[in-house]
C-alpha cells in the first residue's frame, strides 16, 4: 500500500474486527463475594485497562456481553460495580470454580476488553435434607455392627461451605459412621451398637444433624424414626401360674367357670394368642370343660359330679401365631363343690335271717354298710329303725353298722319281723333311703303242751260199743315242728273199778289223744273211774303237762225192776212165793 492512499473500506472493517477479537494475553481477573450488594466496587476497571478516566464518558465506556446484567462501570471513576444480585449457586451450581466472563467496550477507537470475575462462595445456604424425616424399619433381631444408610444432606454452597460433618443425637443403640474418603460429598451410616428390644422401646426417635464448614457453621436436621420390627422373641405369659375356682356340681352346662389370660409383648401375629387344653394323659375329666381359643373363657361342657371327681386339674396352653410359635402354660384347679344330690345307700353285708327266739340281748343279727358319697354334712348319715322292734342299730366303725337284739323274742307272739331301716343325711334338704330287712324267729322248745283244763270230766253212757271213741283229748303247744308235736300217754290210774287195770278199760291213742273204750261200760258195776294223761312234745329236751281224766258212767234203763225180800242183815236176797191168785 502506498502512503497517502486511502485503504479500501472492507479492509478497514476487517482490521477493526480483528482488533476487537484480540484478547490480551494477560487477562484481568477480579473476584467478588456472591450476594454482594448492588454498587459494591469490584475493582478499578479503567485503571487496570489503562484507560484515561477523562475520556471514558466520551468514548462510551460500558459493559457488554451476556453477563452485563450483573456489572456496571462508573464512567467518572472507572470502577467496576455490582449491578444486580449474584447467586453463585444459581450460576455455577456446585462447581468448585465459578467465574463470569465479562466484556467491556469503548469507542473511538473501538476496542473490546475481556476480563474474568470470579464469584467467591459465601455461606449463604443451610444444609438441608430433601425430606424432613424418614422411617427406618429395623428388626429387633438385627445383629450389632449392622449398618443402615442415611440420606445425604444437601448444601447449595460448595467447598468449605458445603456439608462437612454429621452428628447423631445421643442414644444407646446407634452410632454414626461418616464416610468422606475420596468422596466429593460426605455421607453417613448408622451402626447398631446394642441389640434392640421392641417390647421395651418399639420406636426410637433420632435426629441427624448436618453441618457445613462455615464459621459459624450452619446446620440442618433430619428426624429419623426407627421402627423396631417385631420378631417372635417373647413367650406368652399368663397373669398367674395357677388359677383356682370353686364350682357347684349342679352348675348348668355352658356356664362360664373362669377366664385365663396371657400377654405376649410381641405384636401382630407374634402376639396373637390362642388358648387350648394340654391333655397328654388323655384324662377324661378334661373333656368336661371347653375353652374359648380367643378369649380364654373356660365353660362347662359336660355334667359335673363331685362324687366322681371333686377336683379337676386343667393345663392350659397359650400359643402365639408367629412363624416359629412359642407357647407357655398354666394350671387351673377347678374344685367341684358338693350339693346334697345323693341319698344314703344301705347295703346288707351280712345277715342271719333266722334267729332263735332265745337269742340273748346284744346278739348280732346282721352287718350294714351305709354310704353317702356326698361330702361334709351332706354325707353325715343317721341310721335308725323306724318301727318298734326288739332290735337296734349300733354304729361299729365309720359307715359300718350292726343290727343287734335289743329285747326278748317270742316266736309264738311274733315269728317274723320286717325291720324298716332308714338312713338320713344332714343335708339341706335332707335325703334319705330305707331298706326292709326280714328276720325270722326260729322256734325253741320253750312251751309245754297245755290242756284246756287241768281236770277233764267225761260223761260216758253205759253200754257203748267196745272201741268207741269216748273222748278226744287236746293239748295246745304253740311251738312248731317237733317242738309242737304232742303225744299222749296214760301215766297213772286208780282202782275204782276193782281189780281191773285202767289199761284194760280204755286206751289213749298217742298221736291223736283219742280215748277209746276197750269194754262196754256198765253203770251198775262201775260208775266212775279216774286216770291221768300226760301230753309230751317232741322237743329236746321234751316238755309235758298232765290232765286228770274222770270218766263218769251215765246210767241207762237197761235193767228190769226186781223186788227184793226184806232186808237181810247178811245182805242176801230172799225170795217169796206168791200165789197166782193173790190180790193186787
Amino acid at each position: 500500500m502506498g502512503r497517502g492512499k486511502t485503504l479500501p473500506t472492507w479492509i478497514y472493517n476487517l482490521l477493526f474486527v480483528l482488533r476487537i477479537l484480540m484478547v490480551a494475553e494477560a487477562q484481568t481477573v477480579y473476584s467478588i463475594v456472591e450476594e454482594s450488594s448492588p454498587g459494591t466496587v469490584v475493582g478499578n476497571l479503567a485503571k487496570d485497562l489503562q484507560l484515561d478516566i477523562l475520556e471514558l464518558e466520551k468514548r462510551h465506556f460500558q459493559i457488554s456481553g451476556p453477563n452485563k446484567k450483573y456489572f456496571d462501570v462508573n464512567i467518572k471513576t472507572g470502577a467496576l460495580l455490582v449491578k444486580d444480585r449474584i447467586d453463585r449457586e444459581e450460576l455455577c451450581a456446585r462447581k468448585a470454580k465459578c467465574s463470569l466472563e465479562v466484556e467491556a467496550i469503548v469507542k473511538s477507537p473501538l476496542n473490546l476488553y475481556r476480563f474474568e470475575v470470579q464469584i467467591v462462595d459465601a455461606n449463604d445456604n443451610t444444609p438441608s435434607f430433601r425430606i424432613p424425616e424418614i422411617d427406618l424399619n429395623v428388626s429387633e433381631s438385627a445383629f450389632t455392627g449392622e449398618k443402615f444408610a442415611l440420606p445425604k444432606a444437601f448444601d447449595a454452597d460448595a467447598g468449605v461451605y458445603s456439608v462437612k460433618a454429621y452428628k447423631l443425637s445421643h442414644n444407646e443403640h446407634f452410632a454414626l459412621d461418616v464416610q468422606n474418603a475420596g468422596d466429593p460429598t460426605v455421607s453417613a451410616e448408622m451402626v447398631l451398637q446394642k441389640p434392640l428390644d421392641r417390647e421395651k422401646q418399639p420406636l426410637i426417635k433420632l435426629t441427624l444433624t448436618a453441618t457445613d464448614g462455615g464459621k459459624p457453621a450452619k446446620s440442618g436436621t433430619l428426624l429419623i424414626n426407627v421402627n423396631v420390627e417385631d420378631v417372635n422373641d417373647n413367650i406368652p405369659v399368663f397373669d398367674k401360674p395357677l388359677y383356682k375356682v370353686r364350682v357347684p356340681e349342679n352348675t348348668p352346662l355352658g356356664r362360664a367357670v373362669i377366664f385365663v389370660h396371657a400377654r405376649d409383648l410381641d405384636e401382630g401375629i407374634n402376639g396373637e394368642i390362642q388358648y387350648s387344653f394340654i391333655n397328654q394323659d388323655n384324662d377324661n375329666n378334661v373333656n368336661t370343660f371347653s375353652i374359648n381359643a380367643i378369649t380364654g373363657e373356660i365353660t362347662i361342657k359336660d355334667e359335673l359330679d363331685h362324687e366322681r371327681t371333686n377336683v379337676v386339674e386343667l393345663r392350659v396352653q397359650a400359643k402365639d401365631r408367629g412363624t416359629s410359635t412359642r407357647a407357655s402354660h398354666c394350671k387351673v384347679l377347678i374344685e367341684i363343690t358338693d350339693i346334697n344330690d345323693n341319698p344314703p345307700e344301705i347295703s346288707v353285708t351280712s345277715l342271719d335271717s333266722v334267729l332263735r327266739e332265745d337269742a340273748p340281748l346284744g346278739t348280732m343279727v346282721g352287718l350294714l354298710t351305709v354310704k353317702d358319697p356326698d361330702a361334709d354334712k351332706n354325707g353325715v348319715v343317721q341310721v335308725k329303725i323306724i318301727n318298734a322292734t326288739p332290735f337296734k342299730i349300733k354304729n361299729t366303725y365309720k359307715n359300718h353298722y350292726s343290727l343287734v337284739v335289743d329285747g326278748a323274742l317270742d316266736r309264738e307272739k311274733v315269728s317274723e319281723y320286717n325291720l324298716t331301716i332308714t338312713a338320713m343325711d344332714e343335708g339341706l334338704p335332707p335325703l334319705s333311703s330305707t331298706s326292709v330287712i326280714t328276720v325270722h324267729v326260729s322256734d325253741v322248745n320253750d312251751n309245754a303242751p297245755r290242756f284246756k283244763e287241768r281236770v277233764s270230766n267225761i260223761f260216758v253212757k253205759e253200754n257203748r260199743p267196745v272201741g268207741d271213741v269216748v273222748y278226744t283229748l287236746t293239748a295246745d303247744d304253740p311251738d312248731v315242728d317237733e317242738n309242737g308235736k304232742v303225744t299222749f300217754s296214760v301215766i297213772s290210774n286208780n282202782n275204782n273199778q276193782g281189780n281191773n287195770n285202767v289199761a284194760s278199760v280204755v286206751d289213749v291213742k298217742a298221736d291223736t289223744g283219742e280215748i277209746i273204750s276197750l269194754q262196754s261200760f256198765n253203770y251198775e258195776e262201775l260208775k266212775t273211774f279216774q286216770f291221768m294223761v300226760q301230753a309230751t312234745d317232741s322237743g329236746v329236751p321234751p316238755l309235758s303237762s298232765n290232765v286228770t281224766v274222770n270218766i263218769l258212767i251215765l246210767d241207762e234203763n237197761d235193767n228190769n225192776p226186781t223186788i227184793l225180800a226184806p232186808y237181810s242183815e247178811h245182805g242176801s236176797v230172799n225170795s217169796e212165793t206168791i200165789p197166782y191168785s193173790a190180790e193186787p
